[in-house]
This record gives C-alpha cells, sequence and structure tokens, in this order.
C-alpha cells in the first residue's frame, strides 16, 4: 500500500508539470488560434511532458517498446483529452460567461478541465500503458 501511495505522489507531482505545461502552452496558443483549438493542441504538449515524467519517474519498465507504451498511453488519454476538452470549453464558453462568472473565466475552465482525469489516467496508466507484460 504504500509503494502504490509514493507512486501516486509521483504521479501527481509529474502530472503537476505535465498540467503547467499544458496550461502555460494553452495560454501562449491563444494568440493563435481559439480557445478550443488552443486546449487541444495544449493537452498535445502536456501529454507528451506526462509520458517522459511517468516513464522516467512513477513506472517501472513494462518490457514493452516505447512506441507500444506511448500508444498505449495516447489510447488512455484520448479518454482524458475529450474529459478535459468538454470540461475547458464547456465552463469557458458556455457555463461561467451565462452565469456571470468574469475573474479569468478560461483559465480557471482549463485548471478544472486539467483536473478532472487524475484518477481515471493514473488507473488506466498503471493497469494499461504501463504494464508489465506477463511471461
Amino acid at each position: 500500500m504504500a509503494i502504490e501511495r509514493a507512486r501516486f505522489i509521483r504521479f501527481m507531482v509529474t502530472g503537476g508539470v505535465a498540467a503547467i505545461v499544458n496550461l502555460v502552452s494553452r495560454y501562449f496558443l491563444n494568440f493563435l488560434t481559439s480557445f478550443a483549438s488552443a486546449v487541444a493542441i495544449a493537452y498535445l504538449f502536456g501529454m507528451v511532458t506526462a509520458y517522459v515524467l511517468g516513464r522516467l519517474f512513477v513506472f517501472e519498465r513494462s518490457g514493452r517498446t516505447v512506441a507500444d507504451e506511448f500508444w498505449r498511453f495516447t489510447v488512455v488519454n484520448l479518454f482524458a483529452a475529450a474529459q478535459v476538452w468538454v470540461i475547458s470549453v464547456g465552463l469557458g464558453e458556455y457555463v461561467f460567461p451565462a452565469s456571470g462568472f468574469r475573474w479569468h473565466p478560461l483559465d480557471v475552465a482549463h485548471l478544472i478541465g486539467v483536473a478532472v482525469p487524475v484518477l481515471t489516467s493514473y488507473l488506466g496508466h498503471r493497469h494499461f500503458s504501463f504494464a508489465r507484460i506477463a511471461r
């Protein structure tokens, strides 16, 4: 149990770094494209960061190739990306404006969106992306 808790904490820390990459890149991408497009593109920057950090600091070697791990990582992240995009765009472009929330609404919406899939992503990566090959 302590090993799993330590792994989850490392996942949270490395995920936090990836989330910062995601949020900062979305901020700058907003100068070039719409919020909805910036959220989707920024997610890719955060995803690559999360893969590299997760492979280095969180999960043991699976015995799979990097390409296979990254493909599996991408599958898990497709579900997470959908959650992030729907929540970020839904809050930032519809819910917050309709409710009168005006304090950095796009930033807050994106931060909430990025935070939502933490547990489901951890479980997906633990049991699928980086799962050891049974020998």
